[in-house]
């Protein structure tokens, strides 16, 4: 388990999405700054950046259990392929849904003030690597299948 490189790969994303959860994914200055990060609440934002903030804040977990798990299945190939794909697709969920909250905290500070900017802080940075990171294990698991292969034809 500990000798296959998936699992430094893994281990690394689930760091990384782990670690999303703690710094803010965006940021608003309107007439102060405002940090945007999972589970963040601000008074008449609306329901859809509550649902996306709230949204955010399940799928990092999410992604960093999936690639924990991915390492731990390292008997069932196959099974480890499926989880890596489910991380993949939680990690999407986690972006999209963070974007969509971004978006929605946007508007609603454009509404209270004229004059706004906005910028993607390190939560969002940090989430980047993670599909790399992802498709690297993958390939390390499709690797060890071949050999694995290899080996009982002989």
């Amino acid at each position: 388990m500990i000798a296959r490189i998936q699992t430094l790969y893994l281990f690394l994303a689930a760091l990384l999405a782990a670690g999303s959860m703690f710094l803010p994914f965006w940021s608003v200055t309107a007439e102060q700054q405002y940090l945007f990060s999972d589970f963040s609440l601000y008074p008449g934002a609306g329901a859809f950046f509550v649902t996306g903030s709230y949204a955010a804040g399940i799928f990092s977990p999410l992604t960093a259990l999936a690639a924990i798990a991915g390492i731990f299945l390292y008997k069932k190939r196959e099974l480890q392929r499926s989880v890596i794909f489910l991380a993949i697709l939680l990690f999407l969920g986690d972006l999209l849904t963070g974007l969509t909250a971004a978006h929605f905290m946007n508007q609603h500070f454009q509404a209270l003030a004229p004059e706004v900017t906005h910028r993607p802080e390190a939560g969002f940075f940090i989430l980047l690597p993670e599909p790399v990171l992802f498709w690297l294990a993958m390939k390390g698991v499709v690797k060890d299948e071949k050999i694995a292969n290899a080996y009982k034809r002989l």
